[in-house]
């Protein structure tokens, strides 16, 4: 039988069936019914290990009801982070931030790593050859900057993220998203050139975005956070055989 990994973050749940490493059937999930929405997986089907990654914690009458729809439950949120210490990664980081870790150092064994998730941040995280993780950054993701230009400021308009950005801003619309835009692959950049012999991987809502306005070589990995979620899912099935 499958096991089923979730990861709830700031804006969605992202879900899929795995078996061992690979991942099945996907999910998505935008709004307040989470409970219902897993419920509505497993109604069927019975995993036998799920494991939730979470930036919300879940109650305890929540844990109590997924503890009956499969034969084992992880649950990895704020106070419950003791598992990362297995792969000596720092309680500090998010759930989903230490997925991308552990997946990253699986996919790209004997490597260096550099992770970038675009999301509501942008996290940037150093993963050494051997495995070990260096640290990471925390920044202002894309679509974060475009709402905080139109809050702070009295006159500037919310925009979307641009399809094509100028050299340089010949209006205030253009101005805006070629800022924001090169503003961030400088930053990106940045990061790269610091470290040259490492991989570089995009993961998040805005990988691909980002990957294809890129000069240097980039693994784009959208499921970065599941397939650590596997990882750990797959160690904790092979307890219950």
């Amino acid at each position: 039988m499958a096991n089923l990994v979730i990861d709830i973050g700031n804006t969605a749940l992202k879900a899929a069936w795995t078996d061992e490493v690979t991942l099945g059937k996907t999910f998505r999930y935008q709004g307040e019914r989470i409970m219902d929405f897993i419920l509505s997986i497993t109604s069927k089907v019975k995993p036998d290990t799920m494991v939730v990654s979470t930036v919300r914690e879940l109650s305890q009458r929540n844990m109590s009801v997924l503890e009956k729809e499969c034969e084992k439950l992880v649950v990895i949120d704020s106070g419950h982070s003791e598992i990362f210490s297995e792969y000596g990664i720092p309680s500090c980081l998010t759930p989903d931030r230490a997925a991308s870790v552990i997946a990253s150092g699986y996919l790209f064994k004997g490597r260096g790593c550099t992770v970038f998730d675009f999301g509501t941040t942008l996290t940037v995280d150093f993963i050494c050859a051997d495995g070990k993780y260096k640290g990471g950054n925390i920044s202002v993701g894309c679509r974060t900057r475009f709402k905080a230009i139109n809050r702070y400021s009295k006159s500037l308009p919310l925009l979307d993220t641009p399809d094509c950005i100028d050299e340089y801003g010949s209006s205030v619309v253009s101005s805006i998203g070629t800022g924001i835009i090169k503003g961030m692959i400088y930053e990106i950049d940045g990061y790269i050139s610091e470290n040259p012999e490492n991989i570089v991987v995009f993961t998040g809502g805005d990988a691909i975005y980002f990957a294809k306005r890129m000069k240097n070589s980039i693994f784009v990995v959208c499921n970065l956070v599941l397939i650590g979620l596997a990882l750990i899912a797959d160690k904790y099935d092979k307890k219950l055989d």
